[in-house]
């Protein structure tokens, strides 16, 4: 299941990507109000991003937060393993947190792992093709379906 961390982070940069042509810093209490994201949860979310070189941030009055990538170089995957880790369903599927499993005999034959190891690369590869610029184009394409 996706952290409230993780879709927080997703949503605010989602946020900043949208406002990203007005060419200016996006305040965290301005992402914090119009995403209904605790303010305090944000700003450590924000933080997050931005020592993992996703964000930049300006201080002072006119401060806040760029994006420091471009949106379509920001993938799902990048975001969900800053802050939830594995993507994997099992251990031994994992390919960042690789670890084997208690129970399992013979990795090699295991039929259970196989079935994870699609769904992992399944799961790895939808997330990996999904930028913040395939969404916010999507959710363009989804406001002009329903007008």
């Amino acid at each position: 299941m996706l952290s409230k961390k993780s879709k927080y982070a997703i949503n605010a940069l989602l946020y900043i990507a949208r406002h990203a042509e007005e060419g200016r810093p996006i305040l965290a209490s301005e992402i914090a109000k119009s995403e209904s994201i605790p303010h305090k949860f944000l700003e450590a979310i924000l933080l997050d991003l931005k020592n993992a070189g996703i964000l930049r941030s300006k201080r002072g009055r006119h401060g806040g937060y760029f994006l420091k990538m471009l949106p379509d170089e920001i993938n799902l995957i990048t975001v969900m393993r800053l802050f939830d880790g594995p993507i994997a369903l099992l251990p031994c599927v994992s390919l960042n947190y690789y670890d084997t499993c208690d129970e399992c005999q013979d990795e090699k034959t295991c039929g259970i792992r196989t079935v994870f190891l699609m769904i992992r690369d399944h799961t790895l590869a939808t997330l990996r093709d999904n930028t913040l610029a395939v969404i916010l184009e999507r959710e363009k394409v989804m406001k002009e379906v329903e007008r």
